[in-house]
């Protein structure tokens, strides 16, 4: 397949402002013929629409955003021809069912429901703002349900299985990434200085919290009542945390406890605002740095070899329609 040279100029060229004008003649031209379908340069640009912004502001080398720019519609060109060449086997295999027409109207009315308060008639009026139809959007929505469908669904993929001795073997070749640092099973209390009150508020009610725990008040319950972090609800459990997960004022003092142990009132200032607030910390469990057993990491080995094994076969599907296709670009 030739390089698509006129969209690559333009994708690559400068940055956005200067490409838009070079897109003007060219947005309802061909870009690319699968089969019976064309591709034109304005799905393309539609495509890259949005990464190519984030591409302005990681790359402002413009040697480098080029590269990255010309990477971003090759496999956006990609993914369209990909698409064209499934919806084209899919309608030649006869798939179309009312079963499926019933999975994309549920697909649709998920999405009014998530995205438009349950009114389809926000739906219509918003594509309608933006030039576009609801047959339009039904259109593109059941293409895109039949092309996720038949990359993750069809005969082969459905029918794979991971074996033990698959798992067990890339266990052994990647216990790299099954180290855990050194962990603790932390519950925490935050109590933040109160707006308007004197300095020192929240100090006074975090050293009355540590005086209750001290006599003997579980620090779950406190937690319970007077915490302001999200874990409020759950009395303060936080869970196994690592170093990484707090200020090194925190973790200090967590890493510094045995299991059981309780903090003394740790009291940070907010750089933003300059209060302060106030925590205490109780660690429930101490779990040192180790390699994590395969019974905790099988699920995930299975998942990892699924996408790869599932990556393949769609490859593979994916060369066979391109063999037994016409697939020419401009």
């Amino acid at each position: 397949m030739k390089p698509i040279r006129l969209l690559r100029g333009i994708v690559a060229g400068a940055f956005l402002a200067a490409a838009s004008a070079a897109w003007a003649d060219a947005l309802d031209g061909i870009a690319v013929v699968v089969n019976d379908s064309i591709i034109t340069f304005l799905q393309v640009q539609d495509a890259v629409a949005t990464p190519i912004q984030t591409l302005v502001q990681l790359y402002p080398d413009p040697e480098t955003f080029k590269s990255k720019a010309r990477e971003l519609q090759d496999n956006a060109v990609e993914s369209l021809i990909q698409g064209k060449l499934i919806l084209d086997d899919f309608d030649k295999a006869g798939y179309a069912t009312n079963v499926l027409e019933s999975a994309v109207e549920d697909q649709i009315n998920r999405i009014i429901k998530d995205k438009y308060y349950g009114d389809r008639a926000r739906l219509i009026k918003t594509l309608y703002a933006e030039g576009r139809t609801f047959e339009a959007f039904r259109k593109e929505e059941r293409e895109a349900f039949i092309i996720n469908y038949m990359s993750h669904y069809n005969p082969g993929i459905k029918k794979m299985i991971i074996s033990p001795l698959k798992i067990q073997t890339y266990y052994n070749d990647h216990k790299d990434e099954f180290k855990v640092d050194d962990q603790v099973k932390l519950r925490m209390i935050a109590i933040p200085q109160p707006p308007g009150s004197p300095p020192g508020t929240a100090r006074e009610v975090a050293e009355e919290i540590l005086r209750k725990i001290d006599g003997g008040v579980p620090f779950a319950e406190m937690a319970a009542v007077y915490s302001s972090s999200p874990s409020r609800a759950a009395g303060g459990d936080r869970g196994w945390v690592e170093r990484k997960d707090f200020v090194a004022a925190l973790t200090d003092v967590a890493f510094s406890l045995k299991a059981g142990q309780h903090s003394q009132v740790v009291e940070l200032p907010n750089e933003r605002t300059g209060a302060s607030t106030c925590y205490l910390l109780m660690v429930e469990e101490v779990r040192p740095a180790h390699v994590s057993a395969l019974s905790e990491v099988q699920a995930g080995i299975e998942q990892t070899l699924k996408d790869k094994e599932t990556k393949r076969l769609v490859q593979q599907w994916i060369n066979r329609l391109k063999a037994k296709s016409h697939i020419e670009s401009f």
